[in-house]
């Protein structure tokens, strides 16, 4: 007798091959069998017109907070994500001195849009090494794997301590003293460092965060850790400043070590070349013996403004500044006043005291033609004529008053979608050849982070819906896809054991209603330790998610079980071939 039987579904394997209809016998956390099971299951799930694919891996989140307080992880573990790596982007909380738990707070909560009252709340800094950062998440079952990379951030400040600011140059000693630290920390159990160099990334006062201005010689000196040890990845934000040559030193810090370097590619407006440019150039390195990998979105990277939320278009109007430290119900009272309406829409917006971020306020305070309404059926690849710009005239309003009034709907709980990133050309045609390659990964969903802003780690589930079901401009296979959110995403980070349904591999496992696959409407909750607010949004078509052969979700409700755990370097597949 099995553990559990899956059967019946179409079994979407991870490895890119025609789907298959079969059973799916699953023993001790594994998948011991794909084909006719004949033995019967201690438990048995009906999966007949269903598809059953591996659990997703999402690369690209930044649970590193709530990770210490959170056992359900939402809201990637909604979308069918059993397994999620965090501290990209060079932001963490270890290694940490205790007099720099508010610093690192600072940094996330203005990187990431991780409510700050939040984390203080949540987290209990039961750590100061990286390691003993790991011990802390260990303590903790979950309903999926995560891992982490450790932060240049972190790590640069526990070095430099006040001598960390933008600009500041280490000695050798101290690169040899980070180096050190990433080299503890991935024999620790760390996946990878991760570093951000991109004017988009600042402190909560307004300071670029560590890795901006580092050097090349900085970057590959702590790099050359991943070499020592054998194993690891370097996960880099960047505006890829043309004189900051950054591939030609992630081309040479790949050769040294020889691992991978991957990077975030978007069509980007703080990007200082094209991403045909960044394609190009890092295939060039790779042609010579590199091995970097570009991090795609499958769709525009941009934000969601409400009322509610961080950003709006009049979010520096003087009327509005008068009123920001109001509750929401007195907020709501002022909004609705004509008056106030007329005052607020007569004002010009205050500029960015940072120069460098006025060509993003201008696009957030007046990009109506690059600003949508975010309506029951938003499918995020809207045409021009969608538009505020374009609705606001056929409504005989301006771009200010359309946007105002349609933040007032459902009860002042609008929301307006800014495709920031990724947009340029007014839809996705430019990712469907990204999605084939072989040197690039679905990624950039930023799972937890951006709380007030975007809603990305629904990407698995947008991916079903929309680049396999219903684009008209052209879709995917449902094996590529599957296997490009599996197999691919595993494998670059070494995760070996998942991402596959064969004997061996671990029973991370999907069982999906394509029919029903559907992304909800996101919504504003203010769930987070001390009230902290965040976006969210749910799916349908999700009828069990099964993590290391325990069902962690059933028709998208969360059960009582936490087989999920701490990820301590690669993972290897267990040696159960011969069951097959």
């Amino acid at each position: 007798m099995h553990d559990l039987v899956i059967r019946g579904g179409t079994v979407v394997d991870g490895t890119g091959t025609e789907p298959f209809v079969a059973d799916v016998a699953i023993d001790g956390g594994t998948v011991s069998l794909v084909g006719t099971v004949a033995a019967q299951g201690r438990e048995e799930i009906d999966a007949t017109g269903k598809i059953v694919t591996p659990g997703f891996v999402d690369v690209h989140t930044h649970y590193d907070g709530q990770a210490t307080w959170d056992d359900e992880m939402a809201p990637s573990s909604w979308h069918g994500i059993t397994t999620v790596v965090m501290g990209n982007c060079g932001v963490g909380f270890a290694p940490a001195r205790p007099d720099r738990h508010e610093w690192l707070i600072n940094l996330m909560e203005g990187v990431e849009d991780i409510p700050g009252t939040a984390l203080a709340e949540g987290m209990t800094w039961n750590w100061e090494t990286f390691p003993e950062y790991l011990d802390e998440l260990e303590r903790m079952p979950r309903t999926v794997d995560v891992a982490t990379h450790v932060p240049h951030g972190a790590v640069r400040a526990y070095v430099l301590g006040d001598r960390e600011k933008p600009g500041a140059v280490p000695t050798e000693d101290e690169v040899e003293q980070m180096s050190k630290i990433v080299e503890d920390g991935l024999k620790a159990g760390a996946l990878g460092f991760s570093t951000s160099r991109t004017i988009l990334h600042r402190s909560i006062d307004g300071e670029l965060v560590p890795g901006t201005t580092a050097t090349k010689e900085e970057l590959i000196g702590i790099g050359r850790a991943m070499g020592r040890v054998g194993y690891g990845v370097f996960e880099m934000a960047s505006d890829l400043n043309k004189e900051w040559d950054e591939f030609g030193w992630m081309g040479d810090l790949s050769r040294e070590t020889g691992m991978p370097v991957t990077f975030a590619a978007l069509q980007s407006i703080a990007k200082d070349i094209s991403l045909d440019e960044q394609i190009a150039n890092m295939r060039a390195e790779n042609d010579n013996g590199a091995n970097i990998v570009a991090q795609i979105a499958l769709r525009g990277n941009g934000i969601v403004m409400a009322w509610q939320g961080t950003v709006h278009p009049f979010i520096r109007h003087p009327s509005w500044v008068a009123i920001e430290e109001l509750s929401w119900e007195e907020k709501y009272a002022k909004l609705k006043d004509p008056a106030f309406k007329a005052q607020l829409l007569s004002e010009t917006s205050e500029p960015p005291e940072q120069v460098d971020m006025v060509p993003v306020f201008m696009v957030v305070t007046q990009g109506w033609p690059m600003q949508f309404e975010m309506d029951e059926d938003f499918n995020y690849e809207p045409q021009a004529d969608e538009s505020i710009a374009s609705r606001a005239a056929a409504a005989g309003k301006s771009g200010a008053e359309y946007a105002y009034d349609l933040m007032m709907g459902d009860n002042g709980k609008g929301f307006i979608y800014l495709p920031l990133l990724n947009y340029m050309d007014g839809n996705l045609d430019f990712l469907e050849d990204l999605q084939q390659a072989d040197d690039t990964v679905n990624s950039l969903s930023d799972g937890g982070a951006h709380c007030g802003t975007i809603c990305d780690a629904a990407s698995p589930t947008f991916m079903l819906e929309y680049w396999v079901k219903n684009r008209k401009r052209g879709t995917l296979k449902l094996e590529h896809a599957i296997k490009r959110q599996c197999l691919d995403t595993a494998r670059l980070y070494g995760l070996n054991d998942r991402g596959v349904l064969k004997p061996g591999y671990l029973a991370d496992v999907n069982v999906i209603d394509m029919d029903r696959i559907k992304l909800g409407k996101p919504w504003l909750a203010f769930d987070l330790p001390a009230g902290g607010k965040r976006l969210l949004q749910k799916a349908d078509g999700y009828d069990y998610t099964i993590k290391s052969g325990q069902v962690t979700f059933e028709g998208g409700v969360v059960t009582d079980a936490r087989p999920g755990g701490l990820i301590r370097g690669p993972q290897m597949v267990a040696m159960m071939e011969a069951a097959e």
